[in-house]
Formats: C-alpha cells, structure tokens, sequence
C-alpha cells in the first residue's frame, strides 16, 4: 500500500492509502480528524474546507496522492494551535455571533473565513462585502447574515 508522508495539524504524519483516494477519507477515517465534514464529495458545499499551506481548499475534491511530503495541512483542529490559543479570534467570534444552529457547516465556514482575511490582509486591506460574497460555503439553516458579520468581528480580532 502506498505511503503518504505530509504535516498535519503542526504534526509530520505518514498513512498507508491507495493514491486514489480522497484526502477528506483519509482525514476522517483513517486518522481520526473529523473537523471536516463529508457534504457533497464534489467540492460543492465546501462543508469540509481546510488550508492547504495557508489556502483554502476542499480535501473531498483531493487525492491523497496529490498532498506532497512537504505540504501543511491544517484542519478546524489544527486552527487555533496556529495562534497559540485555545480558540482562534474566529472561533471566538462565531460564538459571540451565535451563529450556528445546526453546526454542520461551520468548521468549513470558519476555514474559509480565516484563509479569506489572511488572503485580504496580505493584499494590505480590509475585507470587504464583495469578499464576504466570494465565500461560497454552504449553510443549510440559513444563518449566513451572522456568518458575515461574525467575519467581520473576527477578521478585528486577527
């Protein structure tokens, strides 16, 4: 069986999985990180965002093949060891905003969110609505007016 050797969450990890299958499975199933949640499997609903060396991407779209010895892979879980506290500001603001109401889709929202006002700021601006439009995740209960505004709140407190 191949081998495949990266970083994930701040740890270098190698599994044993046939290169043809999906790095969100291997993610889940095989190691047991379950922030990243199965929606769609086609990339769609980006229920399982993470960051692929500081970018968004969905790993249910990705064989693991194509995740390289050095790539850093960071999850929902791996999210606020990167600033060194036990909620990253995003967190923080989901739950001040009260945004969610089922769940689901919200490790991949805050995925996206945080690699959005990264991707912003290294631009040298603020994020803007026009940004918060380009954010294309899925919320099934509708609460995407929290999730803009928790954004907002969180890309301050970042």
């Amino acid at each position: 069986m191949p081998r495949h050797t990266f970083t994930l969450n701040g740890e270098r990890i190698t599994v044993e999985a046939e290169d043809d299958v999906r790095l969100l499975w291997v993610l889940r199933d095989l190691l047991g990180v379950t922030g990243p949640k199965y929606g769609c499997g086609i990339g769609v609903c980006q229920a399982c965002t993470s960051h692929i060396n500081g970018k968004a991407f969905n790993p249910c779209s990705v064989p693991v093949s194509q995740v390289g010895e050095e790539d850093e892979v960071t999850t929902i879980e791996g999210l606020p060891a990167t600033v060194g506290r036990e909620l990253h500001p995003m967190q923080e603001a989901w739950l001040e905003r009260d945004v969610a109401q089922c769940g689901y889709c919200q490790p991949g929202q805050i995925m996206a969110a945080v690699a959005t006002v990264r991707k912003v700021r290294d631009e040298g601006r603020e994020i803007t609505e026009a940004d918060l439009d380009a954010i294309r995740n899925v919320c099934r209960c509708g609460t995407y007016n929290r999730i803009r505004e928790a954004i907002k709140s969180g890309a301050r407190a970042m």
